[in-house]
């Protein structure tokens, strides 16, 4: 029997199916690493004195290689939570359709190239910064602050906030005011983002036993801690418009994404559960969604400014 026999024979017995492309694919978490993609671009692009596009491509082709490492490594590690909570549970891991130890050794083996690959294209401080990112993620957050505190998410937040950093540094070699406050306008977004999605996901949190500040420190705190960090992610994001990055685009899109965004986390701390169950967190989800839109227009603003600047 040929060994290709064999394999279909023991998958029609066990009920596993052979992992496909897709399922690999989907162990680099995609959609999260088109955020990583779209930051560290835009990054790179407005730092000042430019790269080649073939250099630039390269930086972030390995940047994303860099980013689905650590979603590979994070897949590998909370395989055990990710099997109960419905948000998760079709992932390929806790689905059965790629081993723990494949995604281990893909996680491995696509950080030691992403890392080694951009610090040879570029320079070695962009390729340090990629280094520490993934090490945060894999280690600091996955393995240690996701399931040791509430407040994973305040410091795992950081690991999500390197990219634009990364892809400033590939251009210039070093770090700056603008580059720190790209990365300030993401961490600082990342726990409102989190905790309203964590408002109406209540259960998942619930059944995996992780200490997401719903479930530790109840939910009427959660609604409050939400309102301060936006609170405090509003000054962040209208400082990066006095930086030279930044122009009248991307100011005008800060003062009104930051009235919508302060609008919605005050709507929120002002609901209770009662109401919030009735209407199907109607308010949470919308503040959630529109989260997603608020980087990605922060972010797309400064792309237009520089776009403007070499017209």
């Amino acid at each position: 029997m040929s060994d290709f026999t064999a394999q279909s024979v023991t998958e029609a017995r066990t009920g596993t199916p052979e992992a496909g492309f897709g399922d690999y694919v989907a162990l680099l978490k995609p959609r999260v690493m088109s955020l990583v993609v779209f930051t560290a671009l835009v990054g790179l692009l407005v730092a000042p004195g430019g790269t080649s596009p073939m250099i630039g491509f390269t930086a972030i082709l390995f940047i994303a290689l860099g980013a689905g490492a650590s979603g590979a490594l994070n897949m590998w590690y909370d395989a055990d939570i990710d099997a109960v909570m419905k948000r998760t549970a079709k992932r390929p891991v806790p689905a059965g359709k790629v081993p723990a130890g494949e995604a281990l050794t893909l996680g491995l083996w696509l950080s030691a190239l992403s890392v080694v690959m951009l610090g040879l294209a570029t320079n070695w401080v962009a390729a340090g910064l990629l280094a520490f990112t993934i090490f945060f993620y894999a280690v600091i957050y996955t393995i240690w602050l996701k399931r040791a505190t509430p407040w994973n998410i305040v410091i795992g937040g950081a690991a999500g906030s390197f990219p634009p950093m990364i892809g400033w540094a590939a251009v210039t070699g070093d770090v700056s005011l603008a580059s720190v406050l790209m990365f300030g306008l993401i961490f600082m977004w990342t726990p409102p983002h989190f905790w309203a999605l964590a408002l109406f996901m209540k259960g998942d949190y619930h059944k995996a036993d992780v200490p997401m500040l719903t479930v530790t420190h109840g939910r009427a705190e959660t609604r409050k801690q939400i309102l301060i960090y936006t609170i405090l992610l509003v000054p962040v994001a209208l400082g990066l418009a006095l930086t030279p990055v930044a122009g009248p685009v991307y100011l005008a899109a800060a003062i009104v994404l930051n009235a919508i965004f302060l609008k919605g986390a005050w709507d929120i701390w002002r609901r209770n559960e009662d109401v919030a169950e009735a209407d199907g967190y109607a308010v949470e989800k919308r503040v959630f969604k529109f989260s997603l839109l608020y980087l990605f227009l922060h972010f797309g603003a400064l792309l237009v400014d520089a776009i403007w600047r070499l017209i």
